[in-house]
């Protein structure tokens, strides 16, 4: 078996070594489970009419990530990694919260998963930034899925979104 170039240049070693452990591989794209997720998010109306937006962004993260447990193995760079539970049902009831924050960025935004320890809520924007909301604020974690990713499992600060 010869080794993926693509995939030993797309993660740093230690977010390969937790994404290959917790059962990610390139090309790992599981479309039918992503468009259940989709689903389950479009027919959940909040008891205050809110609802979830569902876009291309979310679709194509869940298809490669969702349904994975990552669990980093090291000690985090500047604070503790995350584990996290990919699996956009975690903000099913929380379309107001999405709501309210993708209106204030300028932006949709969808469930991606949780900081099993916190709780924390990870979310996607439409244009495939990445945040989590937690009790202490809203935090950017990067310009896309891969930065994401290579900030909670290295344990690199999330920058906090300030009131515009």
């Amino acid at each position: 078996m010869h080794p993926d170039r693509t995939s030993t240049t797309r993660f740093a070693v230690p977010v390969d070594a937790a994404l290959r452990a917790a059962g990610w591989q390139p090309g790992r794209w599981d479309i039918k489970q992503a468009e259940i997720w989709a689903d389950a998010l479009r027919e959940h109306t909040s008891p205050a009419g809110h609802r979830h937006t569902v876009f291309p962004a979310a679709v194509e993260a869940w298809a490669e990530f969702g349904g994975l447990t990552i669990t980093p193995t090291g000690p985090g760079r500047q604070i503790a990694p995350a584990t996290l539970h990919l699996d956009p049902l975690h903000g099913l009831h929380l379309a107001r919260t999405l709501g309210d924050l993708g209106r204030a960025l300028g932006t949709e935004l969808c469930p991606l998963g949780e900081e099993t320890d916190t709780a924390a809520l990870l979310a996607i924007d439409a244009e495939g930034r990445v945040y989590t909301i937690d009790h202490t604020g809203d935090w950017y974690l990067g310009p896309d899925i891969d930065h994401a990713l290579a900030t909670l499992i290295t344990g690199i600060p999330p920058v906090r979104l300030t009131a515009g």
